[in-house]
């Protein structure tokens, strides 16, 4: 807990007094005894996951190693949408001190809790987050996170105020007040979703203000998926260390994994949330390494247990140790959900691949979306992209050459042609939180 991770001398964290760095025959030993105890939770206290372990024939008790996690049942998210809203809460509710949940933009919302030790929890994973992206108490950090029923903004305030640092809690969106702010106050980090930041550099940049010039050196992006790209246009236009973290509110929210200073993968924070990878089809564990679906188990959670739930996120755990000396294991970045899959003329395309694509071609850039649309019974996908107004201005034959350049970047990734638009800066609408880069308009 918090207070073991606190050194009362130095006033501040110390990461490497974190579970962060436990050999591992002491993570699994963590790992198993809190394994069996939250099974036996849930198996007590959620109907739900009594039936379905007693469909198989299971106990508390068959939990002997770690590889017996295998045996028990797949949570999904229809499960917490079918037992709406307190079906999966395993602690009554005099115990519950903290609900959360989604938009619900797809059906009812997913509702989530927390007891008074699933905040302490939560705090100190957030904090273990941060100092893997090199926060520490000296730092200024500005919260860009929605505030709310919305996991991002409250998860990200009270890690940065378990590390000691200062917050500002400015939520999204009011980009100008966010762009003074950042100026004013001597802002060294800022957390906000990749695409409201970029949208908030080619603000600053609108304003007068160069952010390369301000004490800014981190940022702590997540919440949406992102590619490579996208991070090297964030650090080469602003001049900072852009770190990738990872959550689930069905989980905990932020603070599940986090990339740390040498950007190769995330460390699943794993003595709270353990992880495998399985095939998404047949749900069968797949070996390190091997790209998979990822599914957590939370180890400590109290008021909502999730045991062996699919995130739908597609990832691998990488086999190696990281060079940082955590003994975490690591997942491969998010740059894809199984469920954002778009199927045009029988080809698989994932948003991510297009943004890729984008970015790899001079002249464009960081807001695109894509349009799908249904023609003669076939559906279409056109994807516009902003330019600079650098090739907006030039002559007639540079603009083609650059639709060409970006169709054939698309096409080399995806395999198929699509619809290209390419429009003027600011054309695109600006999120203020997570980007919907996709607008369906086919009517179904």
């Amino acid at each position: 807990m918090l207070k073991e991770l606190w050194n009362d001398a130095a006033g501040g964290f110390h990461p490497a007094s974190a579970p962060d760095f436990l050999p591992e025959p002491a993570l699994k030993e963590v790992q198993l005894r809190r394994l069996r105890a939250v099974v036996q939770r849930a198996y007590d206290k959620v109907a739900l996951v009594r039936e379905r372990m007693r469909e198989r024939e299971l106990t508390p008790a068959a939990i002997q190693t770690l590889a017996d996690l295998r045996r028990l049942p797949f949570t999904v998210k229809a499960d917490l949408r079918e037992t709406y809203p307190f079906g999966l809460f395993a602690s009554p509710m005099s115990e519950v001190v903290r609900l959360h949940a989604s938009s619900g933009t797809t059906g009812k919302p997913i509702v989530v809790a927390y007891t008074r030790e699933d905040i302490e929890v939560w705090s100190e994973v957030m904090a273990r987050t941060l100092a893997c992206c090199t926060l520490h108490n000296g730092d200024i950090v500005q919260n860009a996170y929605g505030y709310g029923l919305f996991t991002g903004g409250l998860g990200a305030h009270y890690g940065a105020e378990a590390l000691g640092a200062t917050v500002i809690p400015t939520s999204g969106g009011n980009t100008d007040r966010q762009i003074m702010i950042i100026r004013d106050f001597g802002v060294s980090a800022l957390f906000s979703t990749p695409s409201y930041f970029t949208h908030l550099v080619e603000r600053a940049g609108e304003l007068g203000v160069d952010l390369r010039a301000l004490p800014l050196r981190v940022g702590v992006f997540g919440a949406e998926p992102w590619s490579d790209g996208m991070r090297d246009h964030i650090e080469a236009s602003t001049g900072i260390d852009a770190f990738d973290i990872y959550g689930l509110s069905e989980i905990t929210g932020p603070g599940v994994a986090s990339e740390c200073t040498e950007h190769h993968g995330l460390h699943v924070f794993e003595d709270h949330f353990y992880p495998e990878i399985i095939d998404p089809v047949s749900g069968e564990p797949l070996p390190d390494g091997e790209e998979g679906e990822l599914v957590l188990t939370t180890l400590s959670k109290k008021a909502m247990p999730m045991i062996r739930y699919r995130t739908r996120d597609i990832s691998a755990i990488i086999p190696q140790r990281c060079g940082c000396g955590r003994s975490l294991r690591r997942i491969r970045r998010i740059a894809r959900r199984s469920d954002d899959m778009l199927i045009i003329r029988g080809v698989n395309i994932f948003p991510s691949q297009i943004e890729a694509a984008l970015l790899a071609v001079e002249g464009t850039l960081p807001h695109y979306r894509i349009l799908l649309s249904r023609e003669h019974g076939l559906d279409q996908m056109t994807v516009e992209v902003e330019v600079t107004p650098e090739v907006l201005s030039d002559q007639v034959r540079v603009l083609e050459d650059m639709r060409e350049r970006i169709a054939q970047a698309i096409e080399r990734i995806v395999g198929v042609r699509v619809g290209l638009r390419l429009v003027e800066p600011h054309s695109i609408e600006r999120s203020q939180g997570k980007a919907q880069r996709v607008i369906d308009q086919r009517g179904d």
